[in-house]
């Protein structure tokens, strides 16, 4: 993480990004959310947003109708904006005065078609039309943790209902040794979904270190190979698990269900550090 100039407002702070004019951490609780460049939203800087854009990059040309449940500071909605004109964003995003605090300092304003309903995830996609998106991105955190409802057969159907039958659904999940909790979401995911694939850094895939790890999924074909090249080569150079080697990483585990004792995993303190 490059040098960082905190600006607080309350449980909020916003970090300024010394190495970079217009870049900036969105970070609540001490949990860093979200990194926009104001002038460059084509600058992604963490690694796992990285890999989303990799998938979305290898989606059918032309503008995308977008959901994101889970807003921050709207890193991928600006990213898509700018790659692919004349999209739309639907941003479901539980927390007012977040949302207040990203249209006024960090310019929401300036990304156009773009929506956003204050709401929690499983109410806000209640809202959203049948087969209305091209594009669905889960990434909703509390503090450093995935809501475990919204990692459900219940609430991925609802997804599913959202998209269209061709449509891609991103999610964002973080796990760490042993990736339990990875296994069941999956596990979870493929029974909604024919064509998945899990996109991590290697030392996140094998279990041996905490951190982010990215679902790609539809009930159409995904652009597996050239996905495993792009993910390979990019900065991040991270594996692309589909096919066999997936039915082996899930490996058994069970589908997460409405009411099931699952916690989602929460970080060792070091992470952010």
């Amino acid at each position: 993480m490059p040098g960082l100039y905190p600006v607080s407002f309350g449980e909020v702070e916003l970090l300024r990004d010394l190495d970079r004019e217009d870049g900036w951490v969105l970070s609540k609780d001490g949990v860093p959310q979200s990194y926009v460049d104001l002038q460059d939203p084509t600058f992604l800087e963490f690694e796992y947003v990285r890999l989303m854009a990799d998938v979305i990059d290898l989606l059918d040309e032309g503008p995308l109708s977008c959901v994101h449940v889970g807003g921050g500071a709207c890193t991928i909605p600006r990213y898509v904006a700018a790659t692919r004109p004349g999209s739309r964003h639907i941003v479901i995003e539980p927390d007012g005065l977040l949302v207040n605090l990203v249209r006024e300092q960090l310019d929401l304003r300036s990304v156009p078609k773009l929506k956003m309903i204050i709401a929690g995830g499983r109410e806000g996609t209640a809202k959203v039309w049948d087969a209305s998106a091209d594009l669905v991105v889960l990434d909703a955190f509390a503090g450093a943790t995935m809501p475990v409802e919204l990692a459900t057969v219940e609430y991925l159907g609802d997804l599913a209902r959202v998209l269209r039958p061709t449509g891609t659904l991103l999610v964002n999940l973080a796990d760490g040794k042993g990736l339990a909790f990875a296994r069941r979401l999956l596990a979870t995911v493929t029974g909604a979904f024919r064509h998945v694939a899990l996109l991590a850094e290697p030392g996140v895939m094998r279990g041996r270190r905490f951190g982010n790890l990215i679902v790609a999924a539809s009930r159409a074909e995904l652009p597996l190979g050239p996905l495993a090249r792009r993910a390979a080569g990019g900065l991040t150079q991270a594996r692309c698990l589909y096919g066999e080697a997936l039915t082996n990483f899930v490996a058994g585990a069970a589908p997460i269900r409405d009411g099931d004792a699952v916690l989602a995993p929460v970080p060792p303190p070091a992470v952010f550090e």
